[in-house]
């Protein structure tokens, strides 16, 4: 099969002007549409037989016999890479993005704003992971005394992610004894980050440990504390994503068949296999885009992901993306995408110095 560098600029012009055509108006394009939409310098009879060549040749297919002609993944593909002009988002676009990372009042609702955002800039799904808990351990913790022997514990992570997690005990605990529990394990915590950056689960089994050596010396409460602490612990550094707008895949034409629609939404909810997609984008240092099956997203074809991380710093901490249809509008999403992911990181910045 021929390769991208093997097509001529004949070739790439027809390829660029139906990939172009087929993003904005979702039909099949015959060779006369796209001669009357586009300053092509050759006849009608040429440009029908350098699209059945581009079908040969993998780039181009036929949904039906009778009908124009499609992008394949493989031609997206070439149009992403080679023929793709992006420009910078617009003012307006670019004023939004920056009153989200200015305004947000802390890292979970800049999280949670940035995946609406994402969603109401491109009309497609906007998807945020929170930072990962290897690269943001928890720093802080504390406990808040339920009925019937329930702990609230509330955690509060490098970045500044707070996350809840309910325990119950099999003992009382009064509120005093809560109080001086968290005095305890925050300073624990502290040491522990002052003297190295450890993997969240070495952390944790760490702090467990120096808990355990004090056996001579612990008495009723930090006997109750050690509990608390495993049962906290265990609950403490799970990875989320923050998802807005699947449903907006329902209004594309290539999801119009209800079989296809649902195993779609399934995808979605299968929150691991989001994790997975995303997780390739953690060791990049700028946008990635994932191309139908390239992606891993669904078992459905016609999904492509537009990601880029996002940090505080040198360190990674996450991933937003955009998931729409392959047949998005590569131009404009790419540099929402990539503005979006700079933005967030500075904001991080902003709200860790501000903290």
């Amino acid at each position: 099969m021929a390769t991208a560098d093997e097509l001529d600029r004949r070739e790439r012009e027809i390829l660029r002007a139906l990939v172009q055509d087929y993003i904005h108006t979702g039909e099949p394009v015959a060779s006369q549409p796209l001669l009357s939409r586009h300053e092509l310098e050759w006849s009608p009879a040429t440009v029908r037989s350098v699209m059945a060549d581009l079908e040969a040749l993998g780039f181009l297919e036929k949904p039906h016999a009778s009908s124009g002609r499609i992008p394949t993944e493989r031609g997206y593909r070439l149009y992403v890479d080679t023929m793709l002009k992006v420009r910078p988002p617009s003012l307006a676009d670019r004023d939004r993005i920056e009153r989200l990372a200015q305004a947000a009042p802390d890292v979970s609702s800049l999280i949670e704003g940035t995946a609406d955002l994402l969603h109401s800039l491109s009309h497609h799904a906007g998807v945020v992971t929170t930072p990962r808990p290897q690269a943001d351990p928890v720093r802080q913790l504390e406990f808040v005394r339920l009925r019937e022997n329930r702990v609230l514990v509330v955690f509060v992570s490098e970045a500044g992610i707070v996350t809840n997690k309910l325990v119950q005990l099999e003992f009382p605990m009064e509120a005093a004894e809560l109080e001086r529990a968290a005095a305890y394990l925050n300073e624990k915590l502290h040491a522990r980050g002052e003297a190295a950056e450890p993997e969240l689960a070495a952390l944790r089994a760490a702090i467990l440990t120096d808990m355990r050596a004090d056996q001579s010396a612990l008495h009723d409460l930090l006997q109750k504390a050690l509990v608390l602490a495993e049962q906290s612990f265990a609950a403490a550094g799970v990875e989320k994503v923050v998802m807005e707008g699947e449903s907006s895949f329902l209004d594309a034409p290539e999801f119009s068949d209800v079989q296809k629609a649902r195993a779609l939404l399934r995808g979605f909810a299968e929150k691991d296999r989001i994790l997975r997609v995303l997780d390739r984008v953690l060791t990049a240092q700028e946008v990635q885009i994932f191309i139908g099956a390239e992606s891993e997203f669904a078992t459905v074809p016609d999904v492509s992901v537009v990601a880029a991380p996002y940090g505080r710093g040198d360190r990674v901490l996450g991933t937003l993306a955009v998931v729409g249809p392959t047949r998005m509008n590569y131009a404009r999403v790419i540099p929402l995408v990539d503005l979006t992911a700079r933005q967030i990181s500075r904001a991080l910045a902003a709200l860790s110095e501000g903290g």
